[in-house]
């Protein structure tokens, strides 16, 4: 129960990331560049919390340094960039869309790289996530002529990279602390993203009063403390099934913009939470009530 509370709260935190990105757009930063902001800040928070709290897990072996260019670099800068590439592509709703096709790639590749079992009730959650996603962008069918080519591939990348950190994050795990992972992940991404984007040619902005307040909270929120217990939920559960309970976030950014941004809320919006949910509610069914289900459908594997 605790390793879903975990991977459910940091899905929340991550749905309450446009404050932080909608306000620093509105003062000048570029989307990488605010992706820059929060990994960086992201890491010298860890920084300073592991010298003091968890000294000896700020060591890794060399050797190592390659799963955290998998969780830093292959899922959160490469995830990033594709998905802000899709939305300079086409209808943002869409983009949202092709993002969260990450369940379905964390259960494929789960299934191929850790073995995880591969059964119909994990199937028709991760169905039932992207349906829930389609109806909560509130896709308009009219409007698919605006796909392109382009945005099509960077977003289904934006989904993939997304996907990657759940697989490597769990190799990962298999040697190092919840807390060694979300460091280095962030470490290896800021050392990535800084020559990128040449942020410190804005670092004037940056130490404004409250461009500062918003930066250091989009580092330690959505970030920080939505990664570590992201993590560490991880340890104890599934990759396929903490993917499908992360797609709480779209539930949580609607409520959101209805609540703080006062934009209205749909039938078709309420479908989509509902299928989300209940999609969450039906991977995480008692152990028992899924060994009566398979014992009328076999796993696929």
């Amino acid at each position: 129960m605790i390793p879903l509370l975990l991977i459910a709260l940091s899905a929340s935190l991550w749905g309450l990331i446009a404050i932080f990105v909608r306000t620093l757009s509105k003062v000048g930063f570029t989307p990488m560049e605010i992706v820059t902001i929060r990994v960086a800040t992201a890491t010298v928070m860890l920084c300073f919390g592991g010298l003091f709290m968890y000294p000896k897990q700020m060591k890794i072996k060399f050797a190592d340094v390659k799963l955290f260019v998998g969780t830093g670099i292959c899922s959160i800068v490469f995830f990033n960039w594709c998905y802000f590439t899709t939305i300079n592509h086409m209808n943002l709703s869409i983009a949202v869309i092709l993002l969260y096709t990450a369940p379905a790639f964390v259960t494929v590749l789960s299934f191929f790289f850790l073995n995880e079992r591969l059964n119909v009730i994990k199937i028709i959650s991760v169905i039932g996530t992207l349906i829930g996603c389609i109806f909560i962008a509130g896709i308009n069918l009219s409007e698919t002529s605006s796909i392109s080519t382009i945005g099509l591939i960077t977003g289904l990348g934006a989904g993939f990279g997304y996907s990657l950190y759940s697989i490597f994050g769990k190799f990962a795990l298999r040697k190092y602390e919840s807390f060694t992972v979300t460091f280095y992940t962030f470490l290896i991404a800021t050392i990535t993203l800084i020559p990128l984007t040449g942020i410190w040619e804005k670092w004037s902005l940056i130490w404004r009063s409250d461009n500062l307040f918003w930066a250091l909270g989009l580092g330690l929120f959505p970030t920080v403390i939505a990664y570590f217990m992201y993590t560490k939920g991880l340890e104890k559960m599934e990759s396929s099934k903490a993917s499908i309970i992360a797609t709480v976030e779209p539930v949580v950014a609607t409520l959101l913009s209805v609540i703080y941004y006062q934009e209205k809320l749909g039938v078709m919006q309420l479908i989509g939470a509902a299928f989300v949910l209940i999609s969450v509610i039906l991977v995480n069914l008692p152990k028992v009530a899924l060994s009566l289900f398979n014992k009328t459908k076999a796993p696929i594997n």
